[in-house]
């Protein structure tokens, strides 16, 4: 048993296997018996060696995409996506006469961006509408769909702006004002084709707010369609723009190969970092400028 221990030993096997190949074939088993189940005993042990060393690195990189996953933002954007969404406040009249095609108040159009957004997720959507378009339809003044109105009420996600009549005369609050005034303080998103250029000249902080938060659309027929780069094409997209926290990084533009050298000004279709979002004007533009003010 010791010579045949010490033959094994030396060949690189260990005493555990030794006896197990001894207890299978016996201790009287011919050296060359013993050897060639040793390396059957050998190679099985290294297959599952193997084997368990390619499963547990499998487990490993499971564990690891799944941690990937827990910690990624989009998955914290599908969990919290709702609470990140910035407040709607929907310029009903603007939203209905683009849909009516400017002849008609089509309150149809109102529902079609209200549920826009609210399949987007969005929880906080208010439309603001003057109270006499409750009034019945008139040939100068078309409504149609008016049932649509009553409904979204219902649903308080339109809100009637007050009018009352005087002696006969309809008084009309200014219902633009609710509209940026609910839309600033909520920190929220204007939808409106209107700048708003009276009241954004009424407060600078008005002003500032319409400009950055003022989201417009279009209708293709039925169909609601705000843009996809709400602030032109090197502001943030659609999808951040909704957002309280950007979630899907913003695509790099590609950079000027020009640089500061470059003479297109703001007609250049690369990205400037040294401008920002303020266009810059071209070289020809700077020089003349600058002949001007010297001769001056």
């Amino acid at each position: 048993y010791q010579t045949k221990l010490e033959f094994a030993l030396k060949l690189g096997y260990s005493e555990e296997q030794v006896q197990l190949v001894l207890n299978k074939l016996g201790t009287d088993a011919l050296i060359n018996d013993i050897l060639g189940e040793l390396v059957k005993l050998g190679n099985k042990t290294e297959t599952e060696q193997t084997v368990t060393n390619a499963n547990t690195s499998v487990m490993r990189e499971a564990s690891s995409i799944e941690s990937q996953r827990s910690d990624s933002p989009l998955q914290e954007d599908a969990t919290e996506d709702g609470d990140n969404l910035r407040p709607i406040v929907i310029d009903g009249s603007n939203v209905a006469m683009s849909h009516g095609n400017k002849e008609v108040f089509s309150c149809r159009g109102i529902k079609l961006a209200v549920d826009w957004f609210l399949e987007r997720g969005h929880k906080d959507v208010t439309v603001f509408v003057p109270a006499w378009r409750k009034e019945q339809s008139r040939p100068d003044a078309l409504i149609t769909d008016q049932e649509i109105l009553r409904k979204l009420e219902k649903e308080k996600i339109l809100v009637f702006t007050p009018s009352r009549r005087v002696q006969g005369r309809r008084v009309v609050c200014y219902d633009d004002r609710f509209i940026v005034k609910l839309a600033f303080e909520s920190d929220g998103i204007i939808v409106s084709n209107d700048n708003y250029r009276d009241l954004a000249n009424e407060k600078p902080e008005w002003k500032k707010f319409i400009d950055e938060r003022l989201l417009m659309y279009s209708f293709v027929n039925d169909k609601f369609m705000p843009p996809d780069d709400p602030l032109g094409r090197h502001g943030p997209s659609l999808d951040n723009f909704l957002r309280k926290k950007p979630i899907v990084p913003e695509h790099k533009k590609q950079p000027c190969p020009y640089g500061k050298k470059c003479t297109y000004g703001h007609k250049c279709k690369y990205y400037h970092p040294e401008r920002g979002n303020q266009p810059q004007r071209s070289v020809a533009d700077e020089l003349r400028a600058m002949s001007r003010i010297t001769a001056a």
